[in-house]
């Protein structure tokens, strides 16, 4: 690790253990340039891939063609409206209602440690010596403008993480309606982009496409990730495959609206960029304010996706999840929703907790329904107060009876909804998001509070905190069913309407920030309709997240799989749930339910007092094996041998332990062939001179006669089958 300024070569060299990212001055003037991202390089002086000497040389060598130079040099943050044609980072509207900037050195700062980014989730390190930092400033005179770009690395881990911070020196108030975080250009090697699409129930399907002309994007405009594009991409070589071959792989640590592209120009190079979507962004600077973009991932692998994955698991684990839970095991949970939907009562839940706490489960969760006048999802929220009616005795009391079992307590809560029929919205209808005089768009039947407000947020906040505060509650769902839309906040004059999607996404922040500094031992999961707010924004707050709605198990191995390319298994909220499955109505076994729940937190979603004695037999051996594997699961680093997604026959994945002394492979048969013997599965990631045994079998194996000649994986009878294969050394 470590960054470098060569004078005399005018190049910034940004290195990891196995990886440089390197910046040029071109030009007296000071253009700041994105000469090579890559594998790790040893000599610093490559300012010559910025291909300056060529047709589209500097303006100090050829004035009288500087448009020809805007257009084909690669800025390392690129503005708008001085000929530069490709997509911008930046666009600044001036008190003139001009928009065209224009970027160059200013100076530049080299330190150990991260500095914290205002009122966002960022990266961080325990120690100053575990990272270092580039501050690179960059002006526009003209404008009074500064543009202060950041980059990080860290001793542990293959990613450079960069932000941007538009700061007004000027003495005229101006508008940003584009600032991204993070942009880079390289030549075009043919390469494949990888997307992630999905819809509710399906999220994070991966699209692989090859790179086009133009642009090709993912962006949201929801006021949340949403459930259907994802701030992930990826560009690899064409035969780049789970172990081999080069990936770039970029992700933005933010919550709310996004966009991620890709442009291949003219001349075959792409511009790769992320930050917030900049449709309905506009956002005042005054004089001496400035604005702080969210903080964008980079990862370089030339290990195939595979490298890329783990580079991001180790990054997210490590410098981006906090809190209490962070490196322990997560209690095994039972939530009542699928089991009781609104209907339950203060016995029935207990009920349930008796079997649960019986068959090895450690907490119950409350899901909605326990508050106001909440006996369906068409009324109440916001009136978050217990309603006794249904939990006879109130709260305090149903938690003292789950503690006395030996299991903890959770709640749910959706703190950012509102319903039209609610005291609250009685109170103040004006909280709630919506244009005066329009009739607002429902959704759920509910509305959005404005929680940008602070009034707003503090309202809620101590609601929940009320609740909170009087029982002995150690976790929080917290949940978001609906995206934003009818766009109007009465708290901001028109000029500044276009802040609002933004303030929200920072409202959201303040808010779980200070829930996790009031309660710092809660576990909070998030989760948005299921897996819409599935972003690394949210791992800054809750270590886990709700991955999907749709628990069903072969769903599931495409959702799980798509999530795991960046997020770890330590991240991923999985239950086993009742069948016929609620989405979809799919019949699996119950082992194999549980199989592919290990590869997230594990829980159960279902009542335990009414499913078949077979399946309930099977809830203790499920437990002790969640413990059993846990610690390796969630520390370990994924590899990936098959996926149903392409085989659509099997799929195949295993975590092995970061000393190589201990695999656990999950081998999951969707549909079994006819006439068909058992299938060669090839480990990947172990010692290739260590001697390991497959856990039930005597005979051992060196670690290269597993990697290379393989496994044979079972091949039984019938469909949806799974199996676990725990490798041990010897």
């Amino acid at each position: 690790m470590g960054i470098c300024f060569y004078e005399k070569e005018k190049v910034f060299q940004i290195d990891t253990k196995n990886t440089s990212y390197v910046i040029a001055l071109i030009d007296k003037e000071g253009f700041v340039g994105h000469a090579y991202y890559g594998k790790r390089l040893y000599e610093a002086d490559v300012a010559y891939l910025t291909r300056m000497q060529e047709g589209c040389r500097t303006p100090e060598t050829n004035e009288r063609d500087r448009l020809s130079f805007y257009d084909c040099f690669p800025m390392e943050y690129p503005t708008h409206g001085i000929g530069d044609f490709r997509e911008s980072a930046l666009r600044v509207e001036d008190a003139n209602g001009h928009w065209a900037n224009k970027l160059t050195y200013k100076g530049h700062e080299i330190f150990a440690g991260k500095k914290k980014l205002a009122g966002l989730p960022a990266t961080w390190c325990e120690k100053e010596e575990d990272a270092q930092t580039l501050e690179l400033t960059l002006e526009d005179k003209e404008a009074g403008l500064e543009v202060v770009l950041s980059y990080s690395v860290f001793a542990d881990v293959d990613a450079v993480v960069r932000s941007a911070r538009i700061v007004n020196v000027s003495e005229t108030t101006v508008y940003l309606t584009k600032a991204m975080s993070a942009s880079f250009d390289m030549d075009n090697r043919d390469y494949d982009k990888i997307l992630l699409y999905g819809s509710w129930a399906r999220e994070r399907h991966i699209d692989r496409t090859p790179v086009n002309y133009g642009i090709q994007m993912a962006r949201s405009n929801r006021g949340e990730g949403g459930h259907q594009e994802h701030a992930f991409t990826a560009l690899l070589e064409k035969n780049a495959d789970q172990n081999h071959g080069e990936v770039y792989g970029m992700d933005l640590i933010y919550s709310g609206n996004f966009r991620t592209l890709m442009e291949k120009n003219q001349f075959d190079n792409i511009r790769t960029m992320t930050g917030i979507n900049p449709e309905d962004f506009r956002w005042e600077l005054v004089p001496g304010a400035q604005f702080q973009t969210p903080e964008a991932v980079l990862v370089y692998s030339e290990e195939g996706l595979g490298g890329m994955s783990r580079c991001f698991h180790d990054l997210y684990r490590n410098h981006l999840i906090r809190g209490y839970y962070r490196d322990k095991k997560r209690p095994i949970l039972i939530n009542n929703w699928e089991a009781t939907y609104f209907n339950f009562s203060t016995e029935k839940l207990l009920s349930i907790a008796r079997d649960a706490s019986a068959l090895g489960i450690e907490m119950l969760v409350m899901d909605d329904g326990w508050f106001g006048n909440r006996y369906d999802d068409n009324r109440a929220l916001g009136d978050w107060e217990v309603n006794e009616e249904k939990l006879q005795g109130g709260l305090g009391y149903l938690v003292d009876e789950v503690n006395k079992l030996g299991m903890k307590f959770g709640i749910w809560f959706e703190p950012e909804m509102i319903s039209p029929e609610s005291e609250l919205y009685k109170e103040h209808p004006d909280w709630a998001i919506q244009v005066p005089g329009r009739v607002p768009g429902l959704a759920r039947n509910q509305m959005v509070l404005d929680i940008s407000r602070e009034e707003v947020a503090d309202y809620i906040f101590e609601k929940m905190a009320k609740v909170l505060h009087s029982a002995n509650i150690e976790y929080v769902k917290w949940d978001m069913n609906r995206p934003l839309s009818d766009i109007a906040s009465a708290a901001l004059p028109k000029e500044r309407q276009g802040e609002i999607f933004h303030r929200y996404v920072l409202g959201v922040y303040r808010m779980q920030e200070r829930l996790l500094t009031e309660f710092p031992n809660l576990l909070l999961e998030n989760c948005s309709g299921g897996g819409a707010r599935f972003d690394a924004g949210m791992l800054y707050y809750s270590p886990q997240i709700w991955t999907s709605d749709d628990t069903d198990a072969i769903e599931r191995l495409e959702i799980q799989e798509g999530t795991a390319l960046i997020y770890p298994l330590s991240a991923m909220g999985a239950h086993v749930s009742d069948c016929p499955n609620h989405t979809v109505g799919r019949t699996t076994p119950f082992a194999t339910r549980g199989v592919v729940a290990l590869a997230g937190t594990f829980g159960y979603e279902l009542d335990v007092t009414k499913i078949s004695e077979n399946d309930r037999n099977q809830i203790p051996e499920q437990c002790r094996t969640y413990h059993k594997y846990n610690d390796l699961v969630r520390t370990g680093d994924y590899y990936r041998m098959a996926s149903y997604r392409e085989t659509h026959t099997h799929d195949a994945y295993m975590v092995v332990a970061k000393d190589k002394t201990e695999a656990l492979v999950t081998y999951v048969m969707v549909k079994r062939r006819a006439n068909s013997r058992s299938r060669n599965i090839k480990l990947l990631g172990l010692d290739p001179d260590k001697t390991y045994r497959i856990e039930g079998q005597e005979r051992t194996y060196l670690g290269s006669t597993l990697m290379n000649a393989g496994i044979l994986a079972e091949d039984t009878w019938g469909d949806n089958q799974a199996w676990l294969y725990h490798i041990v050394e010897a």
